[in-house]
Formats: structure tokens, C-alpha cells, sequence
């Protein structure tokens, strides 16, 4: 980590109980590529705490718009996956989604700067499964223990209730991998002029399974038929004055009262596993996309949407989404943001709504029965007249299947609580710069470079500066100059951010080769 002159002397981080903490950056790990493990009780911990800091408004994701509509498939993927919506060509399965701003409260402005959430709620007769991503394919951080902290820096100050810049690149600039994330923020990315208007991602990686067990890892990404609009930082602060929520009432006068419907394409990447270790990045890491020219992705389906809902309350607001509802077909990666929403959304909803949530019909599964022993709690709509409610019985089958259980993943070395080799911080940003055209290149600088300008702290501004430096070199020396951060200082830090992510990828490169050894002298 680079020196802060800003530091002061450093109380030691505890858990809830008092025991120190000795890595608060890193997930404990099956080794460098495997999955996070349930025994890393501080990362458990804190986020058990982080879903329990709003009641009852989501902590994040908090405003948003739900709308119905299909999902009709165009592929036969049954060789790769048994999952049911992509089981033959033609196939039509409902789906609900709800668009939301990120950070902003549920009566804030939607105009404001923030990614926007992309969740879409598949009703098969397998289950319900969520796909739960955003309009960036990419994000902030690759490690879910430091979501919290994130979240917590974007949001109003404890002291004050303000949000302010100075706590957000305070925080970020301890992050370069948010490098790639912060470009497409401060882009007119960052404050789309519609929902119906903007593209998708489920950024992270998931495993399709087929019906032998085989595994592939994929990437799905919503293609909108709809042309992409976007508000300048000008247009958006306009737009306030006028209609604070035009998000909203563009897509209840389009699709609620005009009866126009809206599309997207389904945009498919696959990798093998022995893949995995093919290129400069590791494709398990959220602040990174796939890119087209080295995994190309296929058009395999198309989502409608055509009915906005009857209640708000009843269903955008009850809506619960969770990337751990999974159905047959499709796993969870070991991408360590993924690992760590598997929890933590299930975890809010049964926090924000009940236990029972998904009792409620915007959560029921539509041809799937809920058939299991839970039983009592909040919410509950059914009632059991059935005298066993335990497993297994012989008075009642009700048993567990064979044929649905999770694919296997080899595992080898040893647990570990360590940074991702192959970080390479900057270089996808500095792609998506210079895809750019010059005019939305020019407002991406004057975005970031303003809103990094009211930062006081000058070490802060030079190192958020040498980010996009090492980037793009035009683009860190727009935002420097309007940063007011000095350019001999700016360079000479982008040399030691690069020096210093060489250096841990040496580092963690090592770690990893010495778990593969270790696994080899096992096997022998």
C-alpha cells in the first residue's frame, strides 16, 4: 500500500466479541482460485451487521422501478446446462425485473450519479432464479469484505448526513481496482436518461452445469434494443428541477399508459475451466469484463417487458432478489464479490422483509411447489396440516434428489486470506477511455476532475489522478489538471502503483505456485 502522510496512529480493528482482526481486506480462500469459505466468521460477521443497518428501506438498491414481461429463448443450450429457460429454442419463460439507483435513498432524486441495478427475477418451473447485476458490467471492488466499508464511504457521514466526495476518494484511494468501475461513474454512463434505455450485466461469473455434471464458467450480458440514452452532468441537474423521478414516469407513461413494450437481447460468454488461467486478468474478478475479441459472446435469447405492476408496494417493494437463488444448471462461481452476495442478499431480505419472504406471490415461485419444513416466522401465508416436519422420516417421503446436487470443484493448497494475482488495475480502464468518443471523454474528465477537485487532501487527488494516468495518460493528466493535482507528482505516483501491483502480483503468483506444489507432492 502506498504511504499516507495522512495516517494517524491506528487503533487495533476487532470483531463484535473484541478478538483483533487480522486481515480486513481479503476473504479467507480454498486456495487462489477457490471458493470463500463460511469459516471466515469476521466476513460473516460484517456483513450480517452491514444488512441490518436500514429499517426497513433496502441499504442498497433502495429506489427502484419493477415491470414484467418474458424471457424468450432462442438457443437450445441443454447440452451445456439443464437449466430450465434455456432448455430448447422458442422457449418462453415470465420474468419480473426491477431497475433501481445503487446508493440514494428510495425518495432521492433519480438523476443522480450512480450505477443502476439490473435485476431480473426468472420464474421456471425448476424454481425462481435471480440474475441480479447492474447497468455497469464491471465493479468498484473484487472482494466482498470490503463491501461494507464501500457502501459506507458512498453514503451520508454518520456525523454530518452529508455525502461528500472527501470520504469517497478517502476511501478509493486505497482501492486501483476501482479504477475501471470509476471511469464508467463519472461518464455520462453514470446517470442514464432511462431505464429503458441502458444496457445490462450480470457482472459477475456463474457456472452452467449440464447433466452429467460438467461445468463451464459464463457471462451474461442485456443487449437494449432500445438506442442508449444518457444525461450529461448539466442535463441530469436540469432535469431535477423539472421531474425528480423521470425514470419513473418515463417507464409508467411508455409501458403503463401507452402500452409500449421494451427489449433486450441475452448476450452469452463461455470459458472452460482449464481457461481460467489464459489470460493477463483473472476472469474471476468483478472490476474486469471478458473482453469481445478474446471470449467472443452469442446472442441466445430476448427479454420484453410490457406490464408495469398493479401495487408498488406489493411488488416492486416486496420484491426480493438474491444472487443464491439458483436453480438446477446454473452455480455460482468462485468470483469473491459473488461468494459474498450469496449471503448477504439472501440475508437482508430475511431482515427487511421476514424470514418468510418468499411466501409473498411476487417471490413465489409460479411452477414450482415451496415444499419443505420450515415452518413459523414472519409473514407466513401457509398452513401444514402435516404431522412430520423433519427429514428423513419413514412416515412421509420427502426426499432429497440426487441428480440436482452441486458439481464438483477441485481444491487444492490450503486456506488463505490473500489479494488476486494478475490485478492489473488500470489497463481495462484505459480501454473504455478511449472507446469513448472525444466529446464523452471530454465529460468523463470534467465529471471526475471537478467532483475530485473539492477533495482538500492534495495526496488524495494525486493518487486518484495517477489512476486514470496509468489508465490513459490524457485522461489522468484532464483530471489532474482540473484536480489541481501536480503532475510531477501524479507520474511519480502512477510509477509506484505500478511498481507496487508488480510487486503483489509477484507475491501472490509465488503464493499460488507454492499451493500448486504443495497439491502435487499430496497427490504423489
Amino acid at each position: 500500500m502506498l504511504s499516507m502522510g495522512l495516517s494517524a496512529q491506528a487503533d487495533t480493528l476487532t470483531r463484535q466479541n473484541g478478538a483483533p482482526v487480522g486481515d480486513n481486506q481479503n476473504s479467507q480462500t480454498a486456495g487462489p482460485w477457490g471458493p470463500v469459505l463460511l469459516q471466515d466468521s469476521h466476513l460473516i460477521e460484517k456483513l450480517a451487521a452491514f444488512d441490518r443497518e436500514r429499517i426497513p428501506e433496502r441499504v442498497v438498491h433502495a429506489r427502484g422501478v419493477g415491470i414484467h414481461g418474458y424471457y424468450e429463448n432462442y438457443e437450445d443450450l441443454s447440452e451445456d446446462t439443464v437449466a430450465a429457460p434455456f432448455q430448447g429454442e422458442g422457449k418462453k419463460t415470465e420474468v419480473f425485473v426491477r431497475f433501481s439507483s445503487v446508493v440514494h435513498g428510495h425518495l432521492s432524486p433519480e438523476t443522480l450519479r450512480d450505477p443502476r441495478g439490473f435485476a431480473v427475477k426468472f420464474y421456471t418451473e425448476q424454481g425462481n432464479w435471480d440474475l441480479v447485476g447492474n447497468n455497469f458490467p464491471v465493479f468498484f471492488i473484487r472482494d466482498a469484505i470490503k463491501f461494507p466499508d464501500m457502501v459506507h464511504a458512498f453514503k451520508p457521514s454518520p456525523v454530518t448526513n452529508k455525502q461528500d466526495a472527501k470520504r469517497v476518494f478517502d476511501f478509493f484511494s486505497h482501492v486501483p481496482e476501482s479504477t475501471h468501475t470509476l471511469t464508467m461513474l463519472f461518464s455520462d454512463y453514470g446517470t442514464p436518461a432511462s431505464y429503458l434505455n441502458m444496457d445490462g450485466s450480470g457482472v459477475h461469473a456463474f457456472k452452467f452445469v449440464d447433466d452429467e455434471g460438467n461445468v463451464k464458467y459464463v457471462k451474461f450480458t442485456w443487449k437494449a434494443n432500445q438506442p442508449i440514452k444518457n444525461f450529461t452532468a448539466e442535463e441530469a441537474m436540469k432535469q431535477q428541477g423539472m421531474d425528480f423521478q423521470p425514470h419513473t414516469t418515463d417507464v409508467y407513461t411508455r409501458i403503463g399508459e401507452k402500452g409500449e413494450t421494451a427489449s433486450w437481447d441475452l448476450y452469452l460468454q463461455e470459458l472452460e475451466p482449464e481457461q481460467l488461467d489464459d489470460f493477463d486478468f483473472n476472469p474471476l474478478d468483478t472490476t474486469k469484463i471478458w473482453p469481445e475479441k478474446l471470449v467472443a459472446s452469442r446472442k441466445i435469447g430476448r427479454m420484453v417487458l410490457n406490464r408495469v405492476p398493479d401495487n408498488f408496494f406489493e411488488e416492486t417493494e416486496q420484491a426480493a432478489f438474491a444472487p443464491s437463488n439458483l436453480i438446477p444448471g446454473i452455480e455460482p462461481s468462485e468470483d469473491r464479490m459473488l461468494q459474498g452476495r450469496l449471503f448477504s442478499y439472501a440475508d437482508t431480505q430475511r431482515y427487511r422483509i421476514g424470514v418468510n419472504a418468499y411466501r409473498i406471490p411476487i417471490n413465489a415461485p409460479r411452477n414450482a411447489q415451496i415444499n419443505n419444513h420450515e415452518q413459523h416466522g414472519k409473514l407466513r401465508t401457509t398452513n401444514s396440516t402435516r404431522d412430520v416436519n423433519y427429514q428423513p422420516s419413514r412416515r412421509v417421503a420427502l426426499d432429497d434428489d440426487n441428480q440436482y446436487k452441486y458439481a464438483q470443484t477441485p481444491l487444492s493448497g490450503t486456506t488463505q486470506q490473500a489479494p488476486f494475482y494478475k490485478q492489473r488495475n488500470f489497463a481495462q480502464a484505459g480501454e473504455k477511455f478511449r472507446s469513448f468518443s472525444k466529446v464523452e471523454q471530454q465529460h468523463l474528465i470534467e465529471n471526475l476532475g471537478t467532483t475530485l477537485a473539492g477533495v482538500p487532501e492534495e495526496e488524495i487527488r494525486v493518487i486518484i489522478s495517477a489512476y486514470m494516468y496509468n489508465a490513459d495518460k490524457h485522461y489522468g493528466m484532464g483530471v489532474a489538471k482540473l484536480a489541481s493535482a501536480p503532475m510531477s507528482k501524479v507520474k511519480a505516483t502512477a510509477k509506484q502503483l505500478m511498481d507496487v501491483q508488480a510487486e503483489r502480483e509477484k507475491r501472490a503468483k509465488k503464493v499460488a505456485d507454492d499451493f500448486s506444489r504443495i497439491s502435487y507432492k499430496a497427490e504423489l
